[in-house]
């Protein structure tokens, strides 16, 4: 991401290659000063969202999450931090990204405290190409939901499309490795299961004879914990 009515030295040479005067950058959305429509000519020599054959973006993704979780199996430290800086800066793995804050989420149209939300396909590529993980994020837009049953609010903090971005690029990386450490009987927040998995697994360990299940809720647990502590 680059500041506001900055002008990105990259972008600047790109525009001028093709015969256009310059690009003039608004918060991380990159416009031409002149002519039509924004246009990414990243390494791939793709020019259209719509043209991205999405089966080998996923495919290259899948490999390198693959060897990450391999070699943190392995305890290779060295390995799985190199993989996933090579992960990081994959210009796949920024598209996958991209496209699930902006496609695939349910909150694909919450803006942050930008206002951006709803990109168009040239907007989703440009948001590709300035991607920057030494970026320092912006401010969150904090807005006040219901708690379920109740009457009182919880705050929530939502950043910014291209901050979720970046969120999601790092998440790509990180799961890998941990899911390698997880207990097997581990189901929150999880990839690729959900409380259907956990039924099944208490159902399993609890068919062939009794055992004893402590049910515990603990109210307001995470509100009344000092920080200090």
């Amino acid at each position: 991401m680059v500041g506001g009515d900055r002008i990105d030295p990259k972008a600047n040479a790109a525009g001028k290659a093709d015969g256009y005067a310059e690009w003039v950058t608004i918060g991380w959305r990159v416009e031409r000063s002149r002519g039509g429509s924004i246009m990414s000519t990243p390494a791939t020599g793709v020019q259209e969202w719509r043209d991205l054959d999405w089966a080998e973006v996923e495919s290259g993704v899948h490999t390198l999450q693959r060897r990450i979780y391999r070699a943190s199996q392995r305890g290779d430290t060295k390995a799985v931090h190199r993989l996933q800086r090579l992960l990081m800066s994959s210009w796949s793995a920024k598209c996958l990204a991209v496209r699930r804050v902006t496609q695939d989420n349910q909150g694909k149209r919450t803006a942050g405290i930008d206002g951006v939300a709803c990109l168009e396909p040239e907007e989703r590529l440009t948001l590709v190409e300035v991607l920057n993980l030494e970026a320092k994020p912006k401010p969150t837009r904090r807005v006040w939901i219901p708690k379920p049953g109740t009457e009182e609010l919880r705050p929530l903090g939502i950043p910014t499309i291209a901050d979720r971005a970046l969120q999601a690029l790092v998440k790509l990386a990180l799961e890998p490795e941990w899911e390698a450490k997880f207990e097997p009987n581990s189901y929150g927040f999880r990839p690729g299961r959900s409380c259907h998995d956990a039924i099944a697994a208490v159902f399993l360990a609890t068919r062939t004879k009794p055992v004893y299940v402590l049910d515990a809720y603990i109210a307001k647990c995470f509100d009344r914990i000092t920080p200090a502590r």
